[in-house]
């Protein structure tokens, strides 16, 4: 049941965790051990090395099912990609063998429908199986390729999303096999049903992961694929910028950055803002403290008065 609470940083874990019993398997994909008492989202998030706003963007869109665009620019993709890793492990190393266990426990028999049953369950694993490394060997390193401000154009995000979807049919059929054959022993009968409810949560948690992928993933790599592609189309630009004879002239991409700093802009807001990676924010920077022999900001920001690049009241005070 969506609470259509939207939880924040100062809301205590606990009364998160109390309101949406769902999220406990969340906890763990980010890395977040129990045990954390009365403390804030964002005291338990710090605790455990975990990007509070992008850990809220994911819980709160699995507690309401709403994810609003603006929300892009809080998101953390190394923080995301952790996560989405660590539920494909938590589901191939552990949910799919336990609930073949579970399931195979409840049949207690060897008959033709149990084994067709089983054999259901397996086809609809190996489904799921082939789909997740498909994303560990073809998606995972082509982000972590884009993050490091390269670009393989052989592939895209949009590619992927055209062909995204979840193994359901085989569980679904699975399912109306189950809800069908409800052996007459009641011992029986209770097993098997306990195992059909477990199926139905875990069809509900693995669609859920698949949202997040659709909802979120996607349009965050849209979002980083348009800044790599942009750094790519800055070349002759960055590439003056890194030319030592150009002795203490600044280009115009750097005056810019001279600019964003001045303003108080963080590294990647700068990134956000001019459509450029955060690598090569870093890069011009260097460039200009080393043409200026200016490595402060504030030092940057009085520069950026005297040259009126800004005016002194747009400088951060």
């Amino acid at each position: 049941m969506r609470t259509q609470k939207v939880y924040e940083s100062k809301d205590m874990m606990i009364d998160l965790i109390r309101d949406n019993y769902n999220v406990l398997q969340a906890l763990g994909s980010f890395g977040i051990n129990l045990g954390f008492g009365d403390k804030t989202v964002e005291e338990v998030c710090k605790d455990n090395g975990v990007e509070c706003r992008t850990f809220l963007v994911i819980v709160n869109f699995m507690v309401n099912g709403y994810f609003s665009g603006e929300e892009l620019a809080y998101i953390d993709i190394d923080t995301l990609m952790h996560y989405l890793q660590a539920n494909h492990k938590y589901y191939l190393d552990f949910q799919l063998p336990f609930m073949r266990k579970e399931l195979s426990d409840s049949l207690n028999s060897e008959g033709r429908v149990e084994k067709l049953i089983m054999d259901f369950y397996d086809a609809y694993a190996a489904e799921v199986r082939k789909h997740m490394k498909y994303e560990e060997d073809r998606l995972f390193p082509y982000i972590e390729s884009l993050l490091s401000g390269n670009h393989d154009t052989s592939y895209s995000i949009e590619t992927y999303a055209k062909h995204h979807g979840m193994a359901d049919v085989k569980l679904k059929e699975l399912k109306n096999i189950i809800i069908k054959y409800l052996p007459g022993d009641s011992l029986r009968n209770n097993m098997l049903t306990a195992t059909l409810y477990d199926l139905y949560n875990n069809e509900g948690w693995l669609q859920l992961h698949t949202e997040v992928e659709n909802e979120i993933l996607v349009p965050a790599i849209k979002n980083l694929e348009k800044n790599v592609s942009a750094q790519s189309g800055l070349g002759e630009d960055e590439a003056s910028g890194a030319d030592e004879g150009s002795g203490t002239v600044l280009s115009p991409r750097e005056k810019e950055v001279v600019v964003c700093l001045a303003m108080g802009l963080s590294n990647k807001e700068i990134a956000s803002r001019l459509c450029i990676s955060i690598n090569t924010v870093i890069t011009h920077r260097k460039n200009i403290s080393s043409k200026l022999s200016i490595h402060s900001v504030a030092g940057l920001t009085i520069y950026a008065i005297a040259n009126n690049l800004v005016d002194i009241n747009s400088a951060k005070q």
